[in-house]
């Protein structure tokens, strides 16, 4: 398979480039810029040559994104999967009376604009894919049923991506195209921290394999074992 990662240098991302090259597929690694906190991912390309390709993808810069795309269909004709990793948390303990307006709308910027940017303009590849999948990763702290008064930011633009996996789902179902919003657990990662109890690695393994389809998820909003999450 042809497997687009954004945010692949890092965290969850990296983790996913991984497992997707043990797998055998090949990685179009997403990343705002290749020569800063990829050493991870240089390490991978160079373990896995034939497996990596390292696409400068910043999900901020519309045009960036369209640059990749360009990139990318002059080399390939179809992506089998989009897996939207790369995300951003800012002002953890700011309650409403502190918040910061400004990181509010970075948060969106990366959060969701990013993933809207990169199905638009990568989906005439995606729909030529085999059994396409869309995985945007989110998080139980997008939940509305679970909503707890902190996380304003980050919380805030993954239950926005929420409704765009719902909006998206609809429109691609008639082309084949699964699409999941994915909580992958509170994972150790420099966004999770030291203290969490899930590992990344493991998190990826779930998430192939419901991008390979071998796991069965029937929910719009799902964890990384194809759990549904509430909304």
């Amino acid at each position: 398979m042809n497997l687009l990662i954004t945010g692949a240098n890092r965290g969850l991302g990296l983790a996913l480039a991984n497992e997707a090259c043990e797998r055998g597929h090949h990685v179009l690694a997403g990343v705002r810029s290749p020569g800063s906190s990829a050493e991870g991912l240089l390490k991978l390309a160079s373990a896995f040559p034939e497996k990596v390709t390292i696409v400068p993808l910043d999900v901020t810069d519309e045009q960036s994104v369209r640059y990749a795309y360009e990139q990318v269909a002059s080399r390939y004709d179809r992506i089998d999967g989009i897996i939207n990793s790369a995300a951003i948390l800012l002002g953890r303990e700011q309650k409403l009376g502190e918040l910061n307006l400004e990181q509010l709308e970075q948060s969106f910027q990366t959060n969701l604009f990013g993933p809207i940017a990169v199905l638009k303009h990568f989906l005439p590849l995606l729909v030529n894919g085999e059994k396409p999948t869309v995985i945007n990763i989110s998080s139980e702290a997008g939940s509305f049923a679970g909503a707890y008064g902190g996380d304003y930011s980050y919380a805030m633009s993954k239950s926005a991506l929420n409704m765009f996996s719902a909006q998206i789902r609809n429109e691609l179902a008639p082309h084949g195209v699964l699409v999941h919003a994915l909580h992958p657990g509170w994972i150790r990662t420099d966004m999770g921290g030291d203290q969490a109890p899930g590992d990344a690695a493991n998190s990826a393994k779930g998430i192939l394999d419901i991008v390979e389809r071998k796991k069965a998820a029937d929910a719009l909003f799902i964890d990384h074992t194809g759990a549904p999450m509430p909304l």
